[in-house]
């Protein structure tokens, strides 16, 4: 199993990289947050062009393929520039819809893969969310429940969250898509892809939460040195970077399972979910450490960053349902 990228990958981190950070992911986010979708949906088509949400269509359906390696890539610098939207969710229900196909495949996959459409999913099964994520702002809201797939044709009133730019509303009636046991298998594949993309997610939260924080530590002075000097200061430092880099195997370990099919695929991605997320969450809690008061306050960029760091942790499975599933051995597909 080699858990190296190759060049063609780490290129497309940098070039990913690149993109967003001369969008102003910032102002992007704040107009998210507000309910001005505009900013948010003309960096969503820069994604769609850099090829971004293709990587979870069907080439069949004009995409490239479902590559968890890639997207994993991906979202990795989406987490790592904060960019709003319901990411995680459009990527699952290309996963969705590919493994069904059918006409809703047919008429949502091609849009999906060139940006032109958002789309949201929620899938109603025990200890999961009943809310959608960006409803308000997706083309298309995808429900599972059970063994029955239906498209929202409606939804409720949009919901506070710990993350302002994270909208979660509940998706409200609908027309059948599908029905029967390809469902429930489909859908277990598409939560596993969305756990994986978001556990890449809060890893590359979380590098960006050390990154910043450890240089406002060498700027910021206590008793005429740099704070950054303290070897409490350090040791929570490196504390955070240690979980950050353990993380990063097993999400990598568990995108290359995902795309081998492996039945084992589920505990790995729980595993990684798990890992991610809590390192992210603890590099939330060092960054607003140790920028002291002014880590508290909304005007500052930084914060952006760090209140995506609880929902992250609990969006496609909690740390108790991650941990209770890496226990069991995972489900099978």
């Amino acid at each position: 199993m080699r858990f190296l990228l190759d060049d063609e990958q780490r290129e497309f981190a940098r070039s990913l990289d690149g993109m967003l950070g001369s969008a102003g992911t910032p102002g992007v986010v704040r107009s998210w947050a507000s309910g001005d979708h505009g900013p948010g949906r003309a960096l969503w088509g820069r994604l769609a062009e850099a090829g971004v949400f293709a990587l979870a269509v069907p080439e069949e359906h004009e995409g490239l393929g479902v590559l968890p390696v890639e997207l994993a890539v991906a979202f990795g610098e989406l987490g790592r520039h904060a960019v709003p939207g319901p990411l995680a969710e459009t990527a699952a229900a290309g996963a969705l819809l590919g493994r069904l196909g059918g006409d809703a495949a047919g008429v949502w996959l091609p849009q999906l893969a060139s940006g032109k459409a958002v789309a949201s999913l929620c899938v109603l099964s025990p200890g999961g969310s009943p809310y959608a994520l960006d409803a308000d702002a997706a083309d298309a809201v995808f429900v599972v429940d059970g063994d029955t797939v239906r498209l929202a044709d409606a939804h409720g009133p949009v919901q506070p969250s710990a993350d302002p730019a994270r909208r979660p509303a509940r998706p409200l009636g609908g027309v059948v898509l599908a029905q029967g046991p390809a469902v429930t298998a489909a859908a277990a594949y598409a939560a596993d892809v969305a756990a994986l993309v978001t556990a890449a997610q809060a890893l590359g939260l979380g590098r960006a939460l050390l990154d910043r924080t450890v240089e406002y530590v060498r700027q910021r002075t206590q008793f005429g040195v740099a704070v950054g000097s303290f070897q409490a200061v350090k040791h929570r430092l490196a504390d955070t970077l240690i979980a950050l880099e353990f993380s990063q195997p097993l999400v990598h370990a568990a995108a290359l399972a995902l795309a081998a099919d492996d039945p084992a695929a589920g505990r790995e991605v729980a595993a990684a979910k798990v890992s991610a997320c809590e390192a992210a969450y603890g590099a939330a809690r060092t960054a607003l450490h140790l920028h002291g008061a002014v880590g508290y306050t909304a005007e500052l960029d930084l914060s952006l960053w760090i209140r995506k760091a609880r929902p992250l942790r609990t969006a496609w499975g909690t740390p108790a349902v991650c941990r209770a599933r890496v226990l069991a051995g995972g489900a099978v597909r």
